[in-house]
């Protein structure tokens, strides 16, 4: 056999590797399906989710409670009382803390013991306290106050009766989500104004303002720390924004469905929950090009979610709902149908 034959015949064996390594890899990405569903139950509505990947126990706030789920069974765990209207939770396990937004009122932010769920006080904060995060690297809790224009920080180890926020930092916008990179910045979607704002943690100020055009009205924020990837959901237009966390420069947009909420991100995909039943998964379908790769079906209502990063599961609350009294208005959940959707791979 001459040398050119053998050369021919490696080329071709290798170029049947690859692509049946795209081809695994496209399979891969695509087989995402709602494989549970939850029927939890109990009064109030929902807003942000979120998941501990140490226990898989899943945290919703409703209103004027957050429940306390086991991921893998769906039964109830805890139910903390004594809020207004919820909005986020963050955790802190060093601490052994949970923290909530309370938007009603004045504002709070209440902090939980993390094993027992229960309440050790409630720190007063600015009015319409909503997303909240945990930042390892600075050790602090990020909140964002819709009201006031600004972004909390709080040390995890205050005292939960006596203790304050530390110094709000001015955003010059309404803040609805945010994200941070563990290495002292923080990224918050200013809602009214099409904008992320960026936040050096250890100036306390913002030192950049990135559109987020072809996208508007920014509400969910996710991020790869590794690729320095921020998604961002936006409502309208309705896209997924893919952007380069050091330079604000849009890498991709990316047309999802109605109403979304929260975006996710996990093993190179991120996800955005809309409302009109659609969980859009995006991934990279070549070097530095992002595509979506599938809609998976979800009930209505869907439109936060979280996503257990150690069993690659993805939670989604929502309600059966009555249908809207008038043309625009949101529909209201029947009693007593409140129920986690779980999605994962087939």
């Amino acid at each position: 056999m001459g040398t050119a034959t053998i050369r021919a015949k490696t080329l071709a064996i290798l170029v049947i590797v690859v692509l049946m390594a795209l081809g695994q890899r496209t399979l891969d990405a695509t087989d995402w399906a709602v494989t549970n569903t939850f029927h939890v139950g109990g009064e109030g509505g929902w807003d942000y989710i979120t998941v501990d990947p140490a226990t898989h126990w899943v945290y919703v706030t409703r209103s004027t409670h957050t429940m306390v789920i086991d991921g893998a069974s769906g039964k109830l765990i805890g139910d903390i009382p004594g809020q207004k209207r919820s909005h986020g939770v963050a955790l802190v396990p060093a601490a052994a803390r949970g923290f909530i937004t309370d938007g009603g009122g004045d504002g709070g932010i209440m902090v939980f013991d993390l094993k027992t769920n229960t309440v050790l006080g409630t720190l007063a904060a600015l009015p319409d306290a909503d997303g909240i995060i945990y930042d390892q690297g600075p050790n602090r809790v990020l909140a964002v106050s819709g009201d006031k224009n600004a972004l909390m920080t709080i040390d995890p180890n205050v005292d939960p009766k006596d203790g304050k926020i530390e110094a709000p930092i001015e955003l010059g916008g309404s803040p609805e989500f945010l994200a941070a990179d563990g290495a002292g910045k923080a990224y918050i979607n200013l809602v009214d104004k099409n904008m992320v704002a960026v936040v050096d943690l250890k100036q306390r100020k913002v030192v950049d303002r990135w559109p987020v055009a072809p996208g508007g009205t920014p509400v969910g924020m996710a991020m790869d720390r590794s690729k320095r990837l921020l998604f961002i959901g936006c409502r309208n237009p309705q896209k997924l924004i893919v952007m380069n966390a050091d330079t604000g420069k849009v890498v991709a947009d990316l047309p999802i469905g109605v109403g979304v909420d929260a975006t996710g991100f996990e093993n190179g995909q991120a996800f955005a929950s809309c409302r009109d039943g659609k969980l859009e998964v995006a991934g990279q379908t070549a070097p530095g090009k992002w595509d979506l790769v599938q809609t998976v079906a979800t009930p209505d209502g869907a439109r936060t979610m979280t996503v257990d990063a150690e069993t690659k599961t993805i939670y989604l609350p929502t309600a059966e709902l009555e249908p809207p009294a008038k043309p625009g208005e949101r529909p209201k959940a029947k009693p007593g149908t409140f129920m986690i959707v779980v999605v994962s791979r087939k």
